[in-house]
């Protein structure tokens, strides 16, 4: 029957599959001079992550994000001094992977949600050195206030394919969360507390030049 004379189905082999990436074109992802980078910027949250991670019993580590989030900067490659950075968060987006853990974060016990619906950080200061930026300024949680150092690298400056101009950016800094009147905690049996006190604090920024 004709059924079992049907011709084979095309088989791949590394040099057909070359062929074919060869004649499909690339989305255009054109790489800028750092240097160009200068504008104003607001941050994709889509793409960008804003994450914490603290010690449990003392024994692992458990990590979070904020999923709601958004931000503003001003980059002045020739005067860093110029630049500046605000990025306002809703800590009841907060995610670690329980729900019940959530709802104890979200609780008066950590961030009390209700009575203080905002994170907020505030630049008061930018240094740069080559691709590293130290930006320091003003993070307050649950109405408390204390100046902050992040660093920062540079990560890259690129034009996407749908015209975008990007730049991004990683950054990291530990704190004290008793500073800002996170202090709850439980003893340990065999010594210790359940969550500790130092937090560190996790920037991953995807931002786009405004037009």
């Amino acid at each position: 029957m004709s059924f079992f004379r049907r011709k084979p189905k095309h088989v791949a082999t590394p040099e057909t599959a070359a062929e074919t990436a060869a004649e499909t074109p690339a989305a255009p992802v054109a790489v800028l001079d750092r240097d160009a980078l200068t504008g104003d910027y607001t941050i994709d949250a889509s793409h960008s992550r804003l994450g914490f991670s603290a010690r449990h019993a003392m024994v692992t580590t458990v990590r979070g994000q904020f999923a709601d989030f958004d931000g503003t900067a001003h980059v002045d490659a020739e005067n860093p001094a110029a630049s500046t950075v605000t990025i306002d968060i809703r800590p009841a987006s907060i995610s670690t992977g329980t729900a019940d853990r959530d709802g104890h974060l979200v609780s008066g016990d950590f961030f009390d949600v209700e009575n203080h619906p905002a994170i907020t950080f505030v630049s008061t200061s930018v240094e740069r050195d080559g691709t590293e930026w130290n930006v320091t300024g003003d993070l307050t949680i649950k109405g408390v206030t204390h100046s902050v150092v992040i660093p920062f690298e540079e990560t890259g400056t690129a034009v996407d394919p749908f015209g975008n101009t990007r730049v991004g950016f990683e950054g990291a800094t530990t704190i004290n969360r008793k500073d800002w009147d996170l202090s709850w905690n439980a003893a340990l049996e065999t010594g210790g507390v359940l969550v500790s006190e130092k937090i560190k604090l996790e920037l991953d920024i995807s931002a786009i030049k405004n037009a």
